[in-house]
């Protein structure tokens, strides 16, 4: 009788491939956010505007899930969990998404994603500040995380102030005016807009935000600053197809996912995948929307994805010893307590 063998994937296996998929999502999500958020302002559409719309359509669509999954939490809501939710909201959307979305519109799509992937290191420079992480510069994973930093900021400050030689690498501007106006867009980019410092300045600032996340409605902030009744007005057109592609994909369905990396794989996981949708988004926004390539900017790219990678080394290693450490104490800790114990667990955490 002959032996038949199956194969099966383990699950561990299973859940790796879909982590990296989901994250590649998340990437996706992303620069098409930015490409049709740019669009849109290009049309005319207020950053608060979209704002409003888009975090207003990622809760309907997250509520549903909230109230199935987590419909438990909801006990454990007081005033106090509300204001540090306001906090939250204050930085972590008014500000940063905000500041973010002003610096697109005065920029282009290509130069704002270069300030997303710093912010995991702009969050470690402003922990360092408050004394809320040490440098550990005696260790090899805390020098190589300080040397990413300093690679980063270096490489920004390329993109941001050097331009060189501009590249011609394929044909650019392949949304045609026609095509723009047929969705309710405009080909060309209110001067009145756009200013590369003005924007930069925006683009840190929500760097900064970014980093503090701590959390108020953009709703109504984005009312203060935008009285013009019109301004609100939805029709069928681009700044629709922009306010709800933002509000399904690049909040609720990418915030969902990121959750869940997180939790898999704990919170540098995410930003490993950051550099595909600085090299997509360059790319993109130059064929489809014509903004110049210089060997500047791409320097200057090459820099904050080294720099983040590096810093992302050093940061892994570091959370890898400190789990490593806990592990252990707590493993000596169960020794103590159980007279029975011989020490085999702590000899397996350390192989």
């Amino acid at each position: 009788m002959a032996e038949t063998t199956t194969t099966t994937t383990k699950p561990w296996m299973a859940e790796g491939l879909l982590l990296k998929l989901s994250m590649v999502l998340v990437q996706l999500f992303t620069i098409g956010a930015l490409l049709l958020a740019k669009l849109s302002f290009n049309s005319g559409m207020a950053p608060f505007v979209l704002l409003a719309y888009r975090n207003l359509i990622g809760a309907v669509t997250v509520l549903p899930f909230a109230f199935w999954f987590e419909r438990e939490m909801m006990k454990k809501v007081n005033y106090k969990v509300l204001g540090w939710n306001a906090c939250n909201a204050l930085f972590g959307i008014v500000l940063a998404m905000g500041l973010h979305y002003y610096g697109l519109r005065a920029t282009n799509a290509g130069y704002t994603v270069n300030f997303l992937n710093l912010v995991p290191v702009v969050t470690f420079i402003i922990a360092v500040i408050f004394r809320l992480e040490k440098l550990k510069l005696k260790t090899r994973s805390g020098m190589i995380r300080v040397i990413g930093t300093v690679i980063c900021v270096v490489g920004t400050m390329v993109v941001s102030l050097y331009k060189g030689k501009l590249l011609h690498l394929w044909p650019t501007h392949l949304l045609k005016p026609a095509l723009l106006r047929a969705i309710g867009g405009n080909d060309s980019t209110s001067p009145t807009h756009h200013n590369m410092l003005t924007g930069t300045l925006f683009l840190c600032g929500s760097c900064l935000s970014y980093a503090f996340w701590f959390i108020v409605q953009a709703v109504v902030i984005g009312i203060a600053l935008d009285r013009d009744p019109s301004s609100w007005a939805l029709h069928w057109n681009l700044q629709l197809i922009t306010i709800v592609y933002s509000g399904v994909f690049n909040t609720a369905a990418t915030f969902c996912l990121i959750t869940w990396a997180v939790s898999r794989r704990g919170p540098t996981y995410p930003s490993m995948f950051n550099s595909l949708s600085l090299i997509i988004t360059v790319v993109l926004d130059s064929m489809l929307l014509g903004s110049d390539i210089s060997v500047g900017s791409l320097l200057g790219a090459f820099m904050i994805i080294t720099g983040l990678y590096a810093f992302l080394w050093g940061k892994g290693k570091e959370v890898k010893r400190q789990q490593q450490v806990r592990a252990n104490t707590d493993a000596d800790q169960r020794k103590t307590t159980d007279p029975t114990s011989n020490g085999e667990v702590r000899i397996q955490l350390d192989t």
